[in-house]
């Protein structure tokens, strides 16, 4: 499979994401995804699954399906675990429930901080704005679990590039990789070409427009990415899926793709997308396509009087 380079660590260019994945189902999708060949799962705290994720690696491992220096695992860093002396015992926690030594990357998940109290923020008084608990402060504890051992690499999510310029500014270890919604739909070339063009990798989440999302996330008017008439007739022309096409297209960018599925037969498909060649002709056909549409727009931050609005999450 090809990779991407982390600071040194190979990165499978294509994953499992295990976002939305219920109990059950997530153990018996990471089981089928080792054994046909996955070999990166994405994971996060706030998905309370990771006591199944861990559970699923630990049997492959002892069945000797995969060892656990061929695996690239991902966790993150929820919002009321910020701050430097908050990240260490978050990321343990994580590997205690992935029965894991260390992690492979961590990621901040969001540039949102909330008081330590509160896992689900709905109201102002459950937040702290990023000037009471400084991305910076929490980016300290992110190095101190490089410096142990804990994770072999460090990241963001959902930063724009001014947060991640003024990040760079004060890291000691640079982010590695910064995961983001991309697809068709919303391309964001900006910022994909200044994370290329500072040696930070850029990994897609919901890229193909997560339609399974929470019907709270959803708006009644939003276009439905697998459905593009452009991405099907593409889709019979290169011989593949349109979901296939959807994520050759990221793959093609250099952009890690995590597709989450419990579908065995979809699981592979979506491996299958690594084979799909598109020609620059193609890229330029979907390129026309972006709506500059966000599907996961982070609107369940902004609440009455909180210190967070779309215009200082995105920075747009």
């Amino acid at each position: 499979m090809q990779t991407l380079n982390l600071n040194g660590y190979a990165l499978p260019i294509l994953g499992l994401g295990t976002w939305k994945s219920t109990p059950g189902e997530v153990y018996e999708a990471v089981k089928a995804a080792i054994e046909i060949g996955y070999r990166h799962i994405d994971c996060a705290a706030i998905y309370g699954n990771e006591k199944e994720v861990g559970k699923a690696i630990n049997e492959c491992i002892k069945a000797g399906l995969v060892k656990r220096d061929e695996l690239w695992i991902t966790s993150k860093l929820w919002n009321n675990m910020h701050g430097n002396e908050n990240v260490v015992p978050a990321l343990q926690k994580t590997l205690n429930d992935l029965q894991l030594e260390y992690l492979d990357l961590y990621l901040i998940h969001w540039p949102i901080a909330q008081k330590k109290m509160f896992v689900a923020a709905t109201r102002a008084s459950h937040f702290l704005s990023l000037q009471e608990q400084p991305i910076a402060n929490t980016w300290e504890g992110m190095e101190q679990a490089v410096e142990q051992g804990l994770t072999k690499t460090i990241g963001v999510s959902n930063f724009s590039v001014k947060k991640l310029k003024d990040l760079m500014t004060v890291a000691r270890i640079k982010p590695s990789l910064n995961q983001v919604e991309v697809h068709p739909y919303f391309q964001q070339d900006e910022l994909v070409n200044y994370c290329h063009n500072n040696n930070i990798q850029v990994m897609a989440y919901s890229p193909l427009g997560s339609a399974d999302r929470p019907k709270s996330f959803k708006a009644a008017d939003e276009p439905v990415l697998l459905e593009d008439p452009i991405i099907a007739k593409l889709a019979d022309k290169v011989n593949a899926t349109p979901a296939q096409v959807i994520l050759a297209w990221n793959l093609h960018r250099g952009i890690s793709v995590i597709p989450k599925s419990v579908n065995t037969a979809r699981l592979q498909q979506n491996l299958d997308a690594l084979q799909v060649k598109l020609k620059p002709a193609d890229m330029e056909v979907l390129k026309m396509i972006d709506k500059n549409r966000r599907y996961v727009d982070g609107k369940f931050w902004v609440v009455p009087e909180g210190p967070y609005t779309l215009e200082n999450l995105w920075d747009e």
